[in-house]
């Protein structure tokens, strides 16, 4: 059964699974929903109370307020989440965009945080495309017109292409997720509306340091989306940390990453 929190005129839809005594909250990548974590859900459910997210513009949840969320938004969102569920201490794992809310959710609650797992995650090192969708209105809007005119997006996706400024794997994967009206709206109003989710990268390396937050991040050997590499601008400053590696693209690792991180649970 999908549940709310109702937030002014917004709404955060979750999915309540498992009946085991950790919990352990869950916000899935760009075009999914909650059901993105079904494979964990199968493998936790008698040790974990599992908390599945529908983001914004995402599944069952929106965001209709005209301004873009904020970190103070998501504390407040949570504070009543927790409220209704009678949580206090908790394990959070974010795939791709869902890296975003889980670090913020880190930021936020430091002191009930035990463990994070973060896949494949945005958030740590961010590209071309979302600081130029966060750019000052005049080039946010000439963003907008490339997101919602195709022919647009599709002649400078294919001059990339020519002249091989960007990956093809990558230029592959980012039409795929801008091949219809919806998806291409999705696009902008999740960079757009997202944008606050930046991070001081020193800070959470300091709040996972100092609380003893276990901390680990797996990326895929073949993700043309996010990249080993660009993990260490947070790695190299947290003293205890697991990194993998996972013989997978970007959207396999949900699914992959269990046999490393839940085979002896």
């Amino acid at each position: 059964m999908i549940n709310r929190i109702a937030y002014q005129s917004n709404s955060l839809a979750y999915d309540k699974q498992g009946d085991g005594k950790k919990v352990i909250l869950l916000f899935h990548g760009f075009g999914q929903d909650h059901h993105a974590f079904d494979a964990w859900k199968e493998v936790l459910k008698n040790d974990y109370t599992l908390f599945l997210f529908d983001l914004f513009f995402h599944g069952e949840s929106y965001w209709e307020s005209r301004i873009a969320l904020d970190k103070s938004d998501w504390k407040k969102i949570l504070d009543l989440f927790f409220e209704q569920e009678k949580i206090e201490v908790f394990d959070v794992a974010g795939f791709s965009l869902g890296g975003k809310f889980a670090l913020a959710t880190l930021e936020a609650f430091p002191t009930r945080v035990k463990r994070i797992i973060l896949l494949a995650p945005d958030g740590i090192k961010t590209n071309f495309w979302y600081n130029l969708a966060t750019y000052p209105i005049a080039i946010r809007a000439l963003f907008k017109s490339m997101i919602l005119h195709p022919h647009r997006l599709h002649t400078i996706t294919k001059t990339l292409r020519t002249i091989g400024l960007v990956d093809k794997g990558l230029l592959r994967f980012a039409e795929s997720q801008m091949d219809t009206e919806e998806k291409r709206k999705r696009v902008y109003f999740s960079w757009v509306y997202f944008r606050h989710l930046r991070f001081d990268l020193a800070r959470v390396a300091n709040l996972v340091n100092d609380h003893g937050i276990t901390f680990t991040v797996m990326v895929g050997k073949h993700d043309k989306v996010i990249v080993a590499d660009g993990m260490n601008r947070i790695l190299k400053r947290i003293e205890n940390y697991k990194l993998k590696l996972i013989e997978t693209g970007h959207n396999g690792i949900i699914e992959k990453s269990i046999a490393f991180l839940w085979s002896k649970d």
